[in-house]
């Protein structure tokens, strides 16, 4: 099993069909989901699985949570042209668990729980009961989370 950094080919194409609304406000609801290193996970990943996400505890369930504070972008300067998305950083509470990865998923009716990225960790992350913290990367033209360039 292995789980690969990749944003999810179904979602590129839920792009240009316009089906993927990154909106701070009324846009879709985007999920980010835990998962094992028995998981497998990648570019070919076309939507949300339970199967070797991680076990519930403390505030983290099966699912994950939805992401927030999510914004869009277009780069000037150096960076002109390239689009970006950013989320707040996401934390679960009072957990004890071991992950590899994640997957962040689209919960909006009209590609219910599609895959939009997997990220890999690039080893096993743990917590014990504690704080299991996601920090997205800077919300810039060459780090975002999310990059769309020409």
């Amino acid at each position: 099993m292995a789980i690969t950094q990749a944003i999810a080919n179904a979602f590129k194409k839920q792009l240009l069909e316009g089906d993927v609304n990154f909106k701070s406000s009324g846009g879709d609801v985007f999920k980010l989901a835990l998962y094992t290193s028995s998981a497998t996970l990648n570019s070919t990943t076309t939507a949300y699985s339970a199967t070797n996400e991680v076990s519930n505890t403390g505030t983290y369930a099966a699912g994950g949570d939805p992401l927030t504070g999510q914004s869009t972008n277009i780069g000037t300067g150096t960076g002109k042209g390239v689009a970006f998305v950013d989320f707040a950083d996401l934390s679960f509470t009072g957990v004890t668990l071991t992950a590899r990865g994640a997957l962040i998923y689209n919960t909006s009716s009209a590609v219910t729980n599609a895959a939009v990225a997997v990220l890999d960790f690039g080893a096993d992350k743990t917590a014990t009961s504690g704080t299991f913290t996601i920090q997205f990367p800077a919300a810039t033209t060459s780090a975002a989370i999310l990059r769309i360039s020409g």
